[in-house]
């Protein structure tokens, strides 16, 4: 145990009631800022021992609850002893602090190098949205060159193992604890992480193993896709290194506004324009719906901010089947200039008009607003 009994819940700055996910956190942020190769204070290398030490009783469910019931005396008889930590479950943290490999010497990474992945936009109406549209994308790629296969050196030249790292591509200092040995690992500087020295450079991607090419993919676009979302195009992006596997390519899709439509989840909405005379009598319209224009007929007596709704007219459901709705507000004009005898007439419309002329309104504006939303 440590040289003296200080309360892991002290060390570790937090409360008796600490959550698993509280006391992984703060072991974290206190590991990093005492870490005997990162903290510069004299003592950091006793009191991150104390840190590990409270993490791995607190951590577990026995051992903490073995401590909170009888403290360290009950870990003494526990059989719980400093200096017999656990590495194996703390390696998951570890390697978030310092890198890969850090704990018990680990193994150096080997393999070839995946390539990077590239963004690309495509532009698209809203019509083109809805009914699905394949689009040419052009990009510029890194792909392996063709002379040297992606090795970078030219055809029949020689190819070494870089003495720097031995051919690991990677460098280890060995840092020894009352813990044991840590290891921190980082990439060869002499062969860039390769483990390879190529002693004479392709003249085509002068040694690079890639070379950056236009291109240009086609890219279905599903019916349904919403604004901003990404499609993924696998084995598309950038070639790796030397020769290994190519990224991806995440085209984003952007949808250009249509002045005809608000689009709201699945749901269209648009706007019919009647005249007054229109709304009483009744007219049937051509209005625009996203597979063209529909004739809509309006009944008599139609009021303004009245839904009518198409059902089945909007949008695609990008997953499982089915559309929207198109709803379509109704938005009567009235007449801003008159003649004289429009007005004659009006006035004496307005006469023979009574109660009964308009009937009872259903509902207010409140509920055509809601209804416009259902």
């Amino acid at each position: 145990m440590a040289t003296t009994d200080h309360d892991y819940y002290e060390l570790l700055g937090i409360g008796r009631d600490a959550s698993e996910a509280e006391i992984k956190r703060a072991f974290r942020r206190l590991a990093r800022e005492l870490h005997p190769d990162v903290s510069e204070a004299l003592d950091a290398d006793e009191r991150f021992r104390e840190v590990v030490e409270a993490y791995e009783v607190l951590s577990k469910t026995e051992t903490r609850d073995l401590y909170d019931r009888y403290g360290h005396a009950g870990l003494r008889s526990g059989g719980f002893q400093a200096g017999h930590v656990d590495f194996g479950s703390l390696a998951d943290l570890f390697s978030a602090f310092f890198g890969d490999d850090v704990l018990l010497g680990g193994r150096a990474r080997s393999g070839r190098a995946r390539g990077a992945d590239l963004a690309a936009t495509v532009e698209i109406d809203l019509v083109e949205a809805a009914h699905g549209v394949t689009r040419e994308v052009p990009f510029e790629a890194a792909v392996t060159c063709a002379r040297c296969r992606g090795d970078g050196a030219e055809p029949d030249s020689e190819i070494t193992t870089c003495a720097t790292c031995s051919g690991t591509g990677r460098l280890q200092q060995v840092t020894r604890s009352v813990f044991g040995e840590f290891v921190r690992t980082q990439t060869c500087p002499t062969c860039s992480g390769s483990g390879r020295r190529v002693e004479k450079p392709c003249t085509e991607c002068r040694g690079a193993g890639r070379v950056v090419e236009e291109r240009t993919l086609e890219v279905e676009v599903p019916p349904g896709i919403h604004h901003g979302q990404r499609i993924r195009l696998s084995g598309a992006g950038h070639a790796g290194l030397p020769g290994g596997p190519a990224g991806d390519v995440y085209v984003e899709v952007r949808i250009r506004p249509d002045e005809r439509f608000v689009r709201e989840g699945d749901d269209i909405y648009a706007t019919v324009d009647l005249t007054f005379t229109q709304a009483a009598l009744g007219a049937t319209l051509a209005v625009p719906t996203l597979d063209g224009e529909e004739d809509l007929e309006l009944p008599a007596g139609t009021q303004p901010g009245e839904i009518v709704v198409l059902r089945g007219r909007g949008m695609p459901l990008l997953q499982g089947q089915g559309r929207g709705d198109q709803r379509i507000l109704v938005n009567v004009l009235v007449p801003r200039r008159l003649t004289d005898e429009q007005r004659r007439l009006l006035r004496e419309f307005d006469e023979h008009a009574d109660e009964a002329t308009y009937g009872k309104a259903e509902g207010g504006l409140f509920d055509k607003l809601k209804s416009a939303f259902r």
